[in-house]
């Protein structure tokens, strides 16, 4: 069973570097003035034409994704200086620099995820990841100085916790369903992104709370 869990997850981590793969080489293409067919893309990915149609059924999405994925920010960059230190720094300070590059491209966000519902409802898929993962690599770089506090399970939840203040669908609650303009939506996912780390680093099961019956002696308090 671990065998095959094994292999599963090495299946998705090479689809997903596949369609890395296919986003940067129409970025490159499109960086050198081109407009790129798919045949050029593929050539360029080292990858077949119907490889590259598999992960892209369109031009129309590969173009409208492309662009982003070469202007969001390296999580490397972000700490590259050692600062902040703290969790709850370092999570805020990672959400800020993709909030900022979202409200930037919001208009190609859109269309970015309009395509990847079309996908996502598309039959034949084929296990084809719709969506780049990057909000991940962002909480990740946050996450790292802490992960062996928080531990395995808790490191887990609160990540996949983060994701839901990372990225372009924070956006559209923010500013189509509240709404709330970008200053104050980024108010509310510091406090809201804050919060969960300091909650997940709290977590009984992390040691940080007092132990049951603690500060107690012969059955009365100290």
């Amino acid at each position: 069973m671990k065998g095959t869990n094994m292999e599963s997850k090495g299946r998705v981590n090479q689809r997903a570097r596949t369609r890395n793969d296919i986003l940067l080489a129409a970025a490159r293409l499109l960086g050198e003035g081109r407009s790129p067919t798919m045949e050029d893309v593929a050539a360029e990915a080292m990858v077949s034409r119907a490889t590259a149609y598999r992960y892209f059924p369109s031009m129309e999405a590969l173009l409208v994704e492309a662009p982003i994925h070469g202007k969001v920010p390296d999580p490397g960059e972000i700490f590259a200086g050692g600062q902040p230190e703290g969790p709850e720094d370092r999570a805020d300070a990672a959400e800020a620099a993709l909030h900022d590059m979202v409200y930037a491209n919001e208009l190609q966000l859109r269309a970015l995820m309009l395509n990847s519902l079309k996908l996502s409802l598309a039959d034949g898929a084929g296990g084809v990841p719709v969506r780049q993962s990057r909000r991940m690599g962002f909480i990740e770089a946050a996450l790292e100085p802490a992960r062996a506090k928080l531990g395995k399970r808790g490191y887990k939840r609160l990540s996949a916790a983060l994701c839901l203040f990372f990225g372009p669908e924070a956006m559209v609650v923010f500013k189509d369903v509240l709404p709330l303009g970008k200053e104050e939506a980024r108010k509310v996912k510091s406090w809201g992104v804050r919060a969960l780390v300091r909650a997940a680093l709290d977590a009984p099961e992390n040691g940080t709370q007092p132990e049951k019956g603690k500060g107690k002696k012969n059955g009365k308090r100290k």
